[in-house]
């Protein structure tokens, strides 16, 4: 009988959290993240995205679905994240988020959307954020930018 309170109580607290909004949720971060979050969820929450290609228009429907369940869209949309290493950290911390349902195959797909996207419509911030990479990091985001793009080609 104990077993099923402590399960109950942790299905209540689970729940409850699940619900609160992404602000209430992000009370526990410093005051400089709270202000670039804040920055962030300001910005615009969509992409144009008719000029990608077929493919990662569906994985764009995808990455808004999934990804607005927990938090606005706006703060991945313009999120200064554009290196294919800082959107695989962002995107399996999400995945593993209650109630985020982002499957490993979802991942994937999300991960190639923003991969794309950055290499696209944040261009100019990609490259300036490459620039400050060392050589060898540099050359390894690079090719990941580059196994994502040619797929879609």
């Amino acid at each position: 009988m104990r077993v099923h309170y402590r399960f109950a109580l942790a299905c209540v607290v689970m729940a409850v959290a699940a619900a609160l909004p992404a602000s209430a949720a992000d009370a526990s971060l410093d005051a400089a993240t709270q202000a670039r979050i804040e920055k962030f969820d300001k910005g615009p929450a969509t992409i144009n995205v008719s000029s990608y290609p077929d493919k990662l228009q569906d994985y764009y429907q995808l990455f808004s679905q999934k990804c607005s369940q927990c938090h606005r869209l706006s703060r991945p949309v313009n999120s200064d994240y554009v290196l294919p290493e800082q959107w695989g950290r962002y995107i399996k911390r999400m995945m593993y988020k209650p109630g985020s349902n982002i499957s490993g195959a979802d991942a994937k797909k999300i991960y190639d959307f923003l991969v794309y996207d950055s290499s696209v419509r944040k261009k100019k911030a990609l490259d300036a954020k490459l620039q400050t990479l060392p050589p060898e990091e540099r050359t390894k985001q690079q090719q990941a930018i580059k196994e994502v793009t040619s797929k879609y080609k």
